[in-house]
């Protein structure tokens, strides 16, 4: 079969700038460790990519126990970005994960805008790496994290730096815990992001009644999960809507249809996160049924559906 054969398989392949992925299936940053933990449970080869957990410049032990709660459809944690440090990821990680055939990308963090540069730096001197997620939205740290995300000034200043230090695609990841998503969507693609992801976690609280205290030891948490993809959906779509570079769909994807729903909203991609921790081979079962939806529908290319959304005027 060639791929002019009208019976050709529709093409699932997506390009954000530079990158290019063979599907739009791309593991969530913090549900699949550094890529190898699922490895035995899933062929990583037949994923898009992976966005690795959040990387300092040096190790950090993130929050104390309990880190996780279950909430009806969803999870609240507040990990706090537990990780090895990026210099160790490169030097006993990466080589590991470039065994597999499969795009990744690391998400960057920082306390300042000069670690976030520094880890860009670092990250992307290594070979086998592709792209950059910035993490300026993560809800469960003290210092750094979604201070940057949640002021639209410091939110261009990051991304512009990490921009400054790589050539490496730059993709930041925007908080949905601001009152307008494409505020910040635009304050990216002005600083020279070639992608956003959205979104984040939802900042949340859950409360033993018994004793009175939060159930997470952190306080608040990071609300994701099923119960949040339709905020997630519509913050896709207004940001979609606002910027020319491209959209990575996250929040509660748990089937083909979840997946179906953030492409017709805009996205470009979408990342798979909680259901990591349940369904890790999830990702076969959203695949097929993404060449199902382009066959029955006559589309030769998941990209012709991106941004297809009939909205009511």
């Amino acid at each position: 079969m060639t791929p002019d054969d009208p019976a050709a398989a529709p093409s699932l392949g997506v390009r954000i700038g530079a990158l290019t992925l063979k599907n739009p299936l791309l593991a969530a940053s913090g549900t699949c460790g550094y890529g190898l933990e699922i490895a035995h449970l899933v062929d990583l080869s037949t994923l898009g990519g992976i966005v690795t957990k959040g990387l300092y410049l040096a190790a950090r032990d993130g929050c104390e126990v309990p880190r996780i709660a279950e909430t009806p459809a969803g999870l609240l944690n507040a990990i706090g970005l537990q990780g090895i440090g990026i210099r160790a990821f490169v030097e006993s990680v990466l080589p590991r994960l470039q065994a597999h055939n499969t795009a990744v990308i690391v998400n960057v963090c920082g306390e300042t805008i000069e670690e976030y540069a520094e880890v860009a730096r670092l990250a992307s001197q290594a070979p086998g790496v592709h792209a950059l997620e910035i993490n300026i939205s993560c809800p469960n740290v003290k210092t750094g994290g979604i201070a940057f995300g949640t002021d639209p000034v410091m939110t261009h200043d990051v991304v512009a730096a990490v921009r400054r230090a790589s050539r490496l695609p730059v993709i930041p990841k925007l908080s949905p815990n601001v009152t307008d998503i494409t505020v910040f969507a635009r304050a990216c693609e002005e600083a020279g992001a070639d992608a956003v992801s959205c979104v984040n976690t939802f900042l949340g609280l859950a409360i033993d009644v018994e004793s009175r205290k939060p159930k997470l030891a952190f306080g608040t948490g990071g609300l994701s999960g099923p119960a949040i993809r339709p905020l997630a959906v519509r913050m896709t779509w207004q940001a979609a809507r606002a910027v020319k570079i491209p959209i990575i769909g996250i929040g509660g994807i748990a089937a083909a249809n979840d997946a179906l729903e953030f492409l017709i909203a805009g996205a470009t991609a979408v990342q798979v996160g909680t259901l990591n921790f349940s369904r890790p081979n999830i990702y076969a079962e959203i695949e097929a049924g993404l060449r199902d939806y382009l066959t029955r529908h006559d589309l030769k290319n998941i990209q012709a559906l991106s941004g297809t959304l009939q909205y009511p005027r």
